[in-house]
């Protein structure tokens, strides 16, 4: 799937909650528990995402020219935030992640709804992941 299609179907999703914002945190917190876990041997401090208040782990690998992102939080709305950018980010050419303006977050309302200190981490981990893929073009 392309990212474009990729943030239609998290779209979609969240459009069955309808305003309903404790529904839309649950959704983004079962992410998160269902986010495959990372090495523990790549929790590192280089790793750690600077500007998000909790720990937030992410590994890039370039696999058959495609980015794989795996990643960890030690919170769990963190935790699915992040699951949700790996979600749309990963397996994606680098190029194509450089490129994706994640326009689906104002779309699910998820940056209006979250804390400033939230909406700072969630903006740091796209910048992250966006510049591991520059890395790797």
């Amino acid at each position: 799937m392309t990212i474009k299609e990729i943030e239609k179907e998290i779209i979609e999703e969240f459009e069955i909650f309808g305003d309903d914002w404790e529904s839309k945190y649950e959704h983004i917190i079962d992410m998160g528990k269902s986010l495959p876990l990372i090495n523990l041997n790549l929790k590192t401090n280089n790793r750690i995402i600077k500007g998000c208040q909790s720990n937030v782990w992410l590994n890039t690998d370039l696999i058959n020219d495609k980015i794989l992102y795996t990643a960890d939080s030690d919170a769990i709305i963190t935790k699915g935030m992040i699951a949700l950018m790996v979600r749309v980010l990963s397996n994606q050419k680098a190029e194509d992640i450089v490129k994706a303006d994640m326009d689906f977050i104002n779309q699910i309302g998820l940056k209006e709804h979250l804390s400033p200190t939230r909406a700072n981490g969630l903006l740091s981990m796209i910048n992250e992941m966006k510049k591991e893929a520059l890395k790797r073009i």
